[in-house]
């Protein structure tokens, strides 16, 4: 993973920790995993955190979501078939292609 990519995944995990609204830190979750796609580990690791995360808010439907995801991401990332700009949350078909938000794409260029 490219060093400013690095910085600002690690950044997305640390406004996740501090954030206390609910919606807030699915969002930084969510913009993390973007940045991370395209690393095995990294990606693996945000599904991880997202589950986790289902499970501390009992959101059912996010927890049995991610189970799919979790198998998928280190397959997705290897053979660069990650949907680009996939948020990785449940509501959002697992193989669905998003806009990526425009301070990310800078990042990820």
């Amino acid at each position: 993973m490219k060093e400013i990519i690095l910085d600002h995944y690690r950044n997305e995990l640390a406004l996740f920790q501090k954030a206390t609204d609910a919606e807030k830190r699915w969002e930084h979750l969510a913009r993390a995993h973007i940045l991370s796609q395209y690393y095995a580990w990294p990606h693996l690791y945000i599904h991880w955190k997202m589950f986790l995360y289902a499970v501390q808010t009992l959101n059912h439907r996010e927890l049995l979501g991610q189970i799919p995801r979790l198998i998928l991401a280190i397959p997705g990332s290897l053979s660069k078939k990650a949907p680009k700009g996939n948020t990785g949350l449940s509501n959002i078909g697992i193989f669905t292609p998003m806009e990526i938000p425009e301070d990310l794409k800078e990042i990820l260029k």
